[in-house]
């Protein structure tokens, strides 16, 4: 089964030192190459920083579009990752390992896998 793992912290690497975020970017490396190596990477990337947000809604036809993110919060989503496990307490041990958990959160969601959302070209 395929979840999403997107990584929630409070510093995002663009705000980070430059020596800080180098070792955070290594860390991140390495996890990747782990993931890859025990069969779990399916994909990920990291975000550009919540001050590029755009949040879009539509109502009765007409579509408004705010700057930012969806919600005021201190935390913000940096990142995901894309990842197979057999079921939720794997998809839990890896992504306990990704290197944002430890000073923000990983929301992770399982990924809808149906023949109505393959239908679709998800």
């Amino acid at each position: 089964m395929k979840y999403l793992c997107l990584i929630c912290a409070e510093t995002v690497m663009e705000h980070m030192t430059e020596e800080a975020a180098a070792r955070h970017y290594q860390e991140y490396a390495a996890f990747t190459e782990d993931l890859k190596r025990h069969g779990h990477f399916i994909s990920a990337n990291r975000l550009q920083p919540v001050d590029t947000a755009t949040t879009l809604r539509v109502r009765n036809g007409q579509v408004t579009i705010t700057d930012g993110p969806f919600a005021e919060t201190k935390e913000q989503f940096g990142g995901y990752y894309v990842i197979e496990a057999r079921d939720l307490n794997e998809a839990i041990q890896v992504a306990a390992k990704i290197p944002g958990a430890r000073y923000g959160c990983v929301e992770l969601r399982p990924i809808a896998d149906d023949p109505q959302t393959r239908g679709l070209g998800f």
